[in-house]
C-alpha cells in the first residue's frame, strides 16, 4: 500500500464519519410542516372544547334573564350585569351559596386529609410489610372497586344515622374516608421506589415508622398530593349522597345547594351559572397548584406493579 493513499482512505473515514455526525447527534427525523400545523390545530381544536364551555359559563353569569336564552345566543353580555350574583352573596337569602362554598371547601379539605392520612398507612403495610393473607386482604380492597358506589347508600345512611350525624358535615366527611381507591394508588407508588433507600435507612438505626415518615413519606410527595387534589374534587363534587343525608339550607354543600337555583318551571340561567363560577374556582386553582404533581403522581404510580 501506498503512502498516498492513507491520506485518501483516513479522508474518506473522516468524511463517512461527517455524513454521520447529524445521525448520531440528531434528534430524530423532522416533523414536516403539514404535521406542525395538524399538531397546532388539534391543540386548538381540543383548546376550545375543554375551555369553551367555562368561558360560556362565566359570560352567562353576567347576562340578563332574556340575554341568557335569547335567540340567536348572545356570546357576550349585553347589556353586562352582576345581577346574578347578587343572590349569591347576600347573607339574608334563601340560598346562602356563601355558606354552601363555605361548608364543601370545609368538608373537601377534611376528607381529604384523612383519606390520604389513611391510605397511605395500609398502602405501605401492604407495599412492604410481610404478613400472612396480604394478598387476599389486598384482593379484597380491589374487588370493592367494582361495587357500584349508590349500593352503599343505606348501609352508610343507617351508620350515620345511628351516629347522630344526619345534617352535620361530618356525614358527608366520614363515610368515603375508607375508600380503595387510595390504598391501591398508594400502594402502587410505593412499590415504585427503591428500596435500597429504606435499607439504608434502617442500616442507620432508624425503625420502621421514622423510615415511613423521614423517607418513604418525602419521596412520595408528587403521590401524596395527587391523592390529596383528587380526593378533594370528588368530596367537593359530589351531589347524590349530600343530597340524602343533609336538609338544612345553611348544612349544604355547594352542589347539593345549586340544585335549589333550578325553579319548578323557570330557570334563572345567570344565577345558576353564577353558582358554577363560584363552585369552579377552587378545582381550577387547585389543579393549576398541583399539576405537575399530578402528572408526575400518575406517571409513577404505574410503573411497578
Amino acid at each position: 500500500m501506498s503512502t498516498a493513499a492513507l491520506p485518501a482512505s483516513s479522508t474518506t473515514a473522516q468524511g463517512s464519519d461527517d455524513n454521520l455526525e447529524p445521525q448520531r447527534h440528531g434528534h430524530g427525523p423532522r416533523s414536516s410542516p403539514l404535521s406542525r400545523v395538524t399538531f397546532v390545530v388539534l391543540l386548538v381544536v381540543l383548546t376550545a372544547v375543554f375551555v369553551g364551555p367555562l368561558l360560556w359559563m362565566f359570560l352567562t353569569s353576567f347576562k340578563t334573564p332574556d340575554g341568557a336564552t335569547s335567540i340567536p345566543p348572545q356570546l357576550f353580555p349585553h347589556p353586562a350585569t352582576a345581577d346574578g350574583y347578587r343572590p349569591l352573596v347576600d347573607t339574608g337569602s334563601q340560598t346562602p351559596v356563601i355558606r354552601w362554598f363555605v361548608n364543601s371547601l370545609l368538608a373537601g379539605v377534611a376528607n381529604s386529609v384523612i383519606v390520604t392520612a389513611t391510605a397511605a398507612l395500609a398502602a405501605y403495610a401492604l407495599a412492604r410489610l410481610d404478613f400472612p393473607g396480604k394478598k387476599i386482604v389486598f384482593a379484597m380492597i380491589i374487588a370493592t372497586l367494582f361495587v357500584p358506589g349508590f349500593v352503599f347508600l343505606i348501609p352508610n345512611y343507617l351508620i350515620v344515622n345511628s351516629l347522630g350525624w344526619l345534617d352535620t358535615l361530618w356525614a358527608v366527611i366520614v363515610p368515603s374516608a375508607g375508600g380503595a381507591f387510595g390504598v391501591f394508588f398508594l400502594r402502587q407508588f410505593f412499590s415504585s421506589l427503591p428500596m435500597e433507600l429504606e435499607e439504608a435507612a434502617e442500616i442507620d438505626g432508624a425503625n420502621r415508622w421514622q423510615t415511613f415518615v423521614r423517607v418513604v413519606l418525602p419521596l412520595s410527595k408528587p403521590g401524596l398530593s395527587t391523592l390529596l387534589v383528587l380526593s378533594f374534587l370528588t368530596n367537593y363534587n359530589d351531589f347524590l349522597w349530600p343530597v340524602f343525608v343533609l336538609f338544612s339550607p345553611s348544612n349544604l354543600t355547594l352542589p347539593a345547594g345549586l340544585s335549589i337555583l333550578q325553579g319548578a318551571f323557570t330557570i334563572n340561567y345567570p344565577v345558576v351559572m353564577a353558582g358554577a363560577v363560584i363552585a369552579s374556582v377552587p378545582a381550577i386553582v387547585l389543579f393549576i397548584l398541583a399539576q405537575r404533581n399530578i402528572v408526575e403522581g400518575v406517571a409513577r404510580s404505574g410503573l411497578k406493579g
